[in-house]
């Protein structure tokens, strides 16, 4: 990677007025199909290539979903894990640097149960409670107690309790089985949430002493995490008012979120944070220069409920933008558009939450970044927005504005 393309890389990711931090970029691609299609994948192709694609995906249903900054990996239900896309950093898995423009499966295993992408790194959990690394290493995000970059999984620690894991810019947290919270790598603004203290840590260490962690999110220097009593907590830095505690600076140490014992779930992006309450109402906060909070005017510095609908199931927010699910199986997007991650058929960022076409089968499974997959009741995975290193599964470099089904191997 040489500087010029390491520079271009870091200018899509920062905001003008924020700290630019690394992506990933790739040598040696040449970009052949540019430009936006809002077609579906199919288009161009004949029926029975079309068959035979609807065939494989129907026999491969996809689980769980993460999107990286430009790769992509999901779990199918068999326990298999296929990764996509730029793969400078090894974050794919599967033991080499080159980039993929279709799903690779990782390894042999079939006992992947979860699984979350970073920048230029990726961790799953398996059935065995295990925990598995790989990529970009050079904080120390691998938590294996090196600084290496790895190309394909290596386990983090031996501890088999591990239900959980969530990847950040340079920073990895995970919750255990017995509700205690662990973090590693990059903690430059505090978001191990151990202290100031050390400037980074290549093995995990434990957040505090409290056992009742249910759930754990990170953005690119911020940190949040449900407990079991519904309390909500964050910490990190908070630049933006991404930690909702009404504060323009930092907490070293897990914050409460306000005093409602009712948060469902939470999601960290770049420098902007969202979660669903109990009664399925929405809420975000922190930057809002392309509209990724969903309302207000300027950045948040404490929660904001998003329009009137008590009907929201589950939200991730990743970058700039941000996309969540109703229990009616409809899925909404809102935030930076450049790319056609929203997935409306348009590149107009959007400041509300736009619906994504009319389908109501969308499963809790979709992720997005600069580019945007999900999954649907029926197994099916669709993906949409960037596809500069191929991240849309489809075979090709061209981006989408609208979900384009990915044919999974069968």
């Amino acid at each position: 990677m040489n500087e010029h393309q390491e520079s271009w890389l870091r200018m899509r990711w920062r905001r003008a007025a924020r700290t630019a931090v690394a992506v990933t970029a790739s040598v040696g691609i040449t970009v052949l199909a540019i430009g936006f299609t809002a077609g579906a994948a199919t288009a161009g192709v004949g029926s029975a290539d079309r068959n035979a694609r609807e065939v494989a995906i129907a026999a491969a249903p996809v689980s769980q979903v993460a999107a990286g900054n430009l790769h992509t990996c999901v779990t199918q239900t068999d326990g298999t894990l296929w990764c996509w896309g730029n793969n400078f950093y090894g974050q794919l898995g599967d033991g080499t640097t080159t980039n993929r423009t279709g799903p690779v499966q990782i390894g042999s295993a079939t006992t992947w149960a979860g699984i979350d992408a970073g920048s230029g790194n990726t961790c799953g959990v398996r059935t065995d409670g295990t925990l598995w690394c790989w990529g970009n290493n050079s904080s120390g995000q691998v938590g294996d107690g090196t600084t290496t970059k790895r190309t394909s999984p290596v386990q983090v620690g031996t501890a088999t309790t591990w239900a959980s894991v969530s990847i950040g810019s340079n920073h990895t947290c995970a919750v255990r089985t017995d509700g205690t919270l662990w973090c590693w790598g990059l903690n430059r603004h505090a978001q191990l949430g151990v202290g100031l203290s050390p400037y980074k840590a290549t093995t995990p260490l434990q957040v505090g002493t409290a056992t009742t962690w249910a759930s754990v999110t990170t953005g690119y220097a911020h940190t949040c995490a449900v407990r079991t009593d519904g309390t909500l907590w964050c910490w990190g830095s908070s630049s933006d008012g991404q930690l909702g505690l009404g504060i323009l600076s930092y907490r070293a140490t897990p914050t409460q979120v306000g005093t409602a014992t009712t948060w469902a779930e939470v999601t960290a992006g770049y420098v902007h944070t969202c979660a669903v309450r109990v009664d399925g109402t929405l809420w975000c906060w922190g930057e809002d220069g392309y509209g990724q909070v969903g309302g207000g005017v300027g950045s948040q510095t404490t929660p904001l409920r998003i329009g009137t609908a008590s009907n929201w199931a589950s939200v991730d927010a990743s970058l700039d933008s941000s996309c969540a699910t109703r229990t009616d199986g409809s899925l909404w997007c809102w935030g930076k558009n450049s790319s056609g991650q929203l997935g409306d058929g348009t590149t107009t960022h959007r400041s509300t939450p736009a619906q994504v076409g009319t389908a109501t089968t969308w499963t809790d499974g979709f992720s997005v970044t600069y580019h945007a997959c999900a999954a649907r009741t029926d197994g099916s995975l669709w993906c949409w927005g960037d596809n500069t290193f191929g991240q849309l599964g489809d075979g090709t470099t061209t981006h989408r504005s609208t979900p384009a089904q990915v044919a999974m191997p069968g």
